[in-house]
């Protein structure tokens, strides 16, 4: 089993944004906007996810010693 590598992943949670983003899109010209408030809950935690994705700032700098 190959685990994925950290732009993999990027680039999923960023597909499934813009996959949640549009389906909000056509909830909310249906007028079910309460379907399209959650896709776009749904599509702001991908986005933030997409964004948490590899090393962080933290990881990358050294200390001083």
């Amino acid at each position: 089993m190959r685990s994925e590598s950290a732009s993999d992943k990027r680039q999923d949670h960023e597909l499934a944004a813009r996959d949640l983003f549009e389906r909000a899109r056509l909830c909310a010209e249906a007028g079910q906007t309460s379907d399209a408030g959650s896709f776009i809950l749904k599509a702001l935690s991908h986005e933030r996810r997409a964004g948490a994705v590899g090393p962080q700032v933290m990881q990358i700098i050294k200390p001083r010693s």
